[in-house]
């Protein structure tokens, strides 16, 4: 059974979606107004994993994930360069879906933009006008907090002598210089000025909060199953979209609620604020892989704080290495390569294929079961991994000392496929990166290393070398890797 952490309760809870075998749910995606940095994208890949475990399950799922393509910092951007904000998101929406491509996630099922949903922004505020939870002053609308007696029921902050009802406001979309006093809906713009759009409640532009429940709402109902994003997002922007969208609807707006924590960089939170962050551009051009800041964005609990190290990602960077090693290894054993097994250790299958031994053969089941415990207890990623890593040391030791019979082979590439479709931290298999001849050169320098014949063994290396192919003895095995 799945279960896990819901920032609503505070508790770890089982999860019921409210229709049975289907979910649904949003995670809220970036503000393109700049390149998204690995720690923006520690919270999107543990939405893809969310995702895909979800799926892995057996649910049937809608999964919605926005892009805010205006606030304060697009506008501003936008006049300062002389363009449209259509002009100036466009690049980084473009760069956006690129990363977020390279780094192995799969698409969402919907994308929405902020600016495509205006007309209904406009529905749910004029909901809120007409029955007193908002209000207008100088031409623009703020929700009153007061009129919501359950605001900060997610964040759980104590908001006791600090709402003054609508005395003081904020207008500024930077959620880090909000609080829990009332909070912008609407913002008047003037007749000639841009972005703005006709409302019955005057021109304007909508405030941050506004534009997801909008959009979640939209694709998911008025209540849906799992809200998700950032710890960063939890007040105010969440703790803002549960009052709009409940004070509109008199309905819960999400059952549950997924928060990611920070990634660190030297101890201190990454942000673009603090000028402490990486994009994932930085890290591709300094030479490192998506796999390996994929697993390394993984390796600890998304409830965790994980910190940044260079060292970590090249520690990263090793281990989706020996993951892709393995996976070739397994994929060219074959019962021609236990063939000389004797018959009294290796008892012969009714088919006359070779019998799996009872370590390789329960490795890949007992990996699985591990796996899928540890997905159940709060997306325990590390433990999950740790399953694969158990998987990988046994039967790199049935590699070493006999190779794998076909059944072995199926059982652990299969094991390797479902852990993949939740993961994706074995990569694209390389079809083709090893032709046949080097195929066989690495089986016979096997081969020749078992029968201790270390002479040929050299040999075979220093073949495969010229063809540029090197390759590592490990205690886990064969490494090989092109120069």
């Amino acid at each position: 059974m799945l279960r896990f952490f819901n920032t609503l309760s505070r508790e770890i809870e089982e999860f019921h979606p409210l229709e049975e075998g289907k979910v649904k749910m949003y995670l809220c995606g970036p503000t393109v107004w700049n390149f998204a940095h690995i720690g923006n994208f520690r919270t999107f890949i543990f939405g893809d994993v969310l995702r895909r475990y979800l799926k892995y399950k057996g649910y049937e799922l809608t999964h919605v994930f926005n892009l805010t393509d205006i606030d304060d910092r697009i506008i501003n951007e936008a006049k300062a360069r002389e363009i449209s904000i259509d002009e100036f998101t466009a690049l980084y929406i473009t760069a956006f879906w690129e990363d977020f491509d390279a780094l192995g996630m799969e698409r969402p099922d919907v994308t929405p933009r902020a600016t495509h949903h205006i007309p209904e922004m406009i529905e749910i505020i004029s909901k809120l006008i007409e029955n007193g939870h908002a209000y207008e002053s100088d031409g623009s609308i703020y929700y009153r907090i007061t009129a919501f007696p359950d605001y900060g029921k997610l964040s759980k902050i104590s908001f006791s002598g600090n709402i003054q009802g609508g005395s003081e406001r904020i207008d500024t979309d930077k959620y880090d210089k909000e609080d829990a006093r009332d909070f912008a809906l609407w913002k008047l713009v003037g007749e000639t000025e841009k972005p703005g759009w006709d409302a019955p409640f005057g021109r304007g532009r909508p405030g941050w909060h506004i534009e997801c429940s909008a959009m979640s709402m939209k694709y998911l109902g008025e209540t849906f199953d799992i809200h998700a994003g950032g710890q960063d997002l939890q007040f105010p922007h969440h703790e803002n979209e549960i009052a709009q969208s409940e004070g509109a609807t008199g309905r819960q707006f999400a059952k549950y609620w997924i928060h990611s924590e920070f990634l660190k960089i030297d101890d201190v939170t990454m942000s673009k604020s603090k000028g402490n962050f990486f994009t994932f551009r930085d890290l591709r051009d300094q030479g490192f892989s998506a796999l390996a800041m994929r697993y390394l964005l993984l390796s600890v609990p998304t409830r965790k704080q994980l910190n940044f190290t260079f060292e970590g990602l090249q520690g990263a960077e090793s281990t989706v290495e020996r993951l892709r090693n393995f996976r070739l290894l397994v994929q060219r054993s074959s019962v021609s390569s236990v063939a000389e097994r004797k018959s009294s250790a290796f008892p012969s299958d009714a088919q006359g294929e070779i019998a799996a031994t009872p370590p390789v053969s329960s490795a890949a089941d007992v990996a699985l079961e591990k796996f899928e415990a540890a997905m159940d207890d709060d997306f325990n990623t590390a433990a999950a991994l740790a399953a694969i890593h158990d998987m990988v040391r046994e039967v790199n030791t049935q590699l070493a000392a006999n190779g794998l019979a076909d059944n072995e082979r199926t059982a652990v590439l299969d094991a390797i496929l479902k852990f993949d479709s939740v993961l994706g931290i074995f990569g694209k298999e390389e079809s083709g990166s090893l032709d046949e001849e080097i195929e066989k050169l690495v089986e016979e320098r096997q081969e020749a290393r078992r029968g201790r014949n270390f002479a040929r063994s050299d040999e075979i290396r220093d073949l495969l070398a010229e063809k540029g192919v090197i390759l590592e003895d490990t205690k886990d095995g064969v490494r090989w890797k092109r120069k």
